[in-house]
């Protein structure tokens, strides 16, 4: 069932598993099977059955699943780098590489830039719309508790003393696009990683 393929320098086994599918809830954008998986990549049903599986997300266009590139720059490793214009996120590894991942930023008029930390980390976090979100759109719930249906996904990493987080999202259909207030939405198996790797004061830059 897993199809392997050859891939630069080596034979890379990728499996790309089926995602379940959610409801649309913004911007216009719809759910669904949106873009055709990339060149080398054999699409089975079921979960990867070996570390070298990678487990992808049919809903999301190729060019934002994870991997690593080559990125000069002047930051550390460790860094977080948000590139807004092309909803990229680098996690800078030193060397001239860093782990890319794609990610939904601000729409028209919630644009922003600057350099944070993460001063908080959540798993499941639960979700209370601040003040002026409310005014926009008086319908949205005053709370929500953490969990599969909550907007702000499986993690979240909080900016300083900001309004922002570094989230995940139940529309996953949505990365690539300028669909948010503000917030960077990922994959929730994207912001999982990303979790996982990155540390408290952890420094991040936000590009405009």
């Amino acid at each position: 069932m897993i199809g392997m393929k050859t891939a630069g320098k080596g034979l890379l086994a990728l499996v790309v598993c089926l995602s379940t599918l959610l409801p649309a809830q913004g911007a216009g954008l719809q759910p669904g099977w949106r873009f055709a998986p990339p060149p080398g990549v054999t699409v089975v049903q079921g979960a990867p059955r070996h570390a070298l599986a990678l487990q992808g997300n049919m809903q999301i266009n190729p060019v934002y699943l994870r991997q690593v590139v080559q990125y000069p720059t002047s930051e550390r490793s460790g860094t977080v780098v948000v590139d807004t214009r092309a909803h990229f996120l680098y996690f800078v590894l030193g060397d001239g590489r860093a782990l890319r991942y794609g990610i939904g930023v601000a729409k028209s008029g919630f644009e922003w830039s600057g350099t944070h930390q993460i001063t908080r980390k959540a798993e499941w976090p639960s979700w209370t719309p601040p003040a002026e979100m409310l005014q926009r759109r008086p319908e949205l719930p005053r709370h929500m508790a953490g969990g599969p249906d909550n907007p702000l996904g499986a993690r979240a990493l909080y900016l300083g003393s900001t309004l922002y987080r570094i989230h995940g999202t139940t529309e996953p259909w949505s990365i690539g696009q300028n669909v948010s207030s503000g917030c960077i939405r990922m994959t929730n198996a994207d912001v999982i990683d990303l979790y996982d790797r990155v540390k408290l004061y952890t420094k991040v830059v936000v590009l405009s």
